[in-house]
């Protein structure tokens, strides 16, 4: 089932929510609605299911107009973040109550309904959990029994709302794997929202990134992450350093620093802002002859297989922290200690010119 948005506007008030939104989710995909808060991935995750109605455009079903179909003509499942169960009700009981409350001719019987309900509880892996009460199960057992109530109902569309945004961190990345194992075995047209951006990243096949009602990139996590579209989706999508530039005629500088930069070949004397990961920071103890910044270490933090230096740049007048990460091994390579001078360059970086300075995060 593919779901087709089509400039989708939305307002609460004086609040735009939604600006003109276009959207295609192919059949069998998991895609990733990722922003921070009030980006508008939660208000266009509930226009796609019928619990809001947009102000303008179009929602299609598998290129059939959705858009003035009643929530329950949709057959969207939809799990919320705080499960939502009944807590009167066994968790047999809350898995088939979707199949219950139908009407009598559009019912199952009892057998299939108990059919129904036992397989999907062994999918999720609880089947030995049926005669339980919601409370006696920990929040990740609940979330996935949430999400086999939501598949009882046979949808041709999921809708998951922060799924496990209720969840410690250790749960949340247990579920993850879990959700991305469940959508290869049934490869059901899925629509997840999130703000935590390393779970779009390891569970979606396609990622889009929303900020102020507006989609900012679509593409796999390798493209967002790796080649983000505008400064927003770079600093949104994991750390960055960011130094103040000069570009001339696909040249670049920062500082004394020259590097190449042939996509700006036509720039004249342009300002510009270089995002750079700080994994793509090389960290030398000697300048070695070529051209690199000088900087003085202030902070070492070793975590797992990665050290993470902070830096501050010599004649840096505004003291602005530089982040590196390299391995233990090269760590322990170049011995480096706090207070010592060290030299950087980055080993790829991307230039957006003219960006207004007091949009930056620093």
């Amino acid at each position: 089932m593919s779901i087709e948005v089509i400039s989708l506007s939305k307002q609460f008030g004086t609040f735009t929510a939604l600006h003109d939104v276009s959207l295609q989710v192919h059949s069998g995909e998991l895609l990733a609605l990722l922003g921070p808060s009030g980006s508008g991935k939660t208000t266009l995750l509930r226009v796609i299911a019928g619990l809001e109605t947009a102000d303008s455009g179009q929602v299609l079903f598998h290129g059939e107009d959705a858009t003035d179909q009643h929530v329950r003509d949709r057959q969207v499942g939809f799990v919320f973040q705080h499960y939502a169960l009944f807590r009167n009700m066994t968790i047999f009981e809350n898995v088939a109550f979707g199949l219950n409350v139908r009407p009598k001719k559009f019912r199952p019987s009892k057998e299939e309904i108990h059919d129904r309900v036992m397989k999907l509880l062994h999918l999720v892996q609880l089947d030995w959990l049926a005669d339980r009460y919601p409370h006696q199960l920990s929040g990740g057992q609940r979330q996935r029994i949430a999400l086999a109530r939501a598949l009882a109902v046979e949808p041709k569309v999921l809708l998951l709302d922060e799924p496990f945004g209720a969840l410690d961190a250790k749960v949340r990345k247990e579920l993850r794997s879990w959700l991305r194992r469940l959508h290869d075995d049934m490869h059901i047209t899925s629509v997840f929202v999130t703000h935590d951006q390393e779970e779009a990243l390891e569970v979606a096949d396609r990622v889009v990134v929303m900020n102020e009602g507006r989609i900012e990139q679509i593409g796999t996590p390798d493209e967002v992450y790796e080649q983000p579209a505008s400064p927003f989706v770079y600093e949104f999508l994991g750390n960055v350093n960011l130094f103040h530039s000069r570009l001339h005629r696909g040249r670049a500088w920062i500082g004394d620093l020259e590097v190449d930069a042939p996509e700006h070949a036509e720039a004249e004397e342009l300002a510009a802002i270089a995002y750079v990961r700080p994994h793509e920071i090389e960290v030398e103890r000697t300048q070695n002859g070529e051209a690199a910044l000088a900087a003085q270490i202030v902070h070492i933090l070793s975590v797992g297989p990665i050290v993470r230096l902070e830096l501050v740049r010599e004649n840096d007048k505004e003291r602005h922290l530089v982040h590196a990460e390299i391995s233990k091994e090269r760590f322990r390579e170049l011995q480096l200690t706090k207070g010592e001078k060290v030299f950087i360059k980055p080993r790829r970086l991307d230039l957006f010119p003219n960006y207004p300075h007091s949009q930056l995060k620093h």
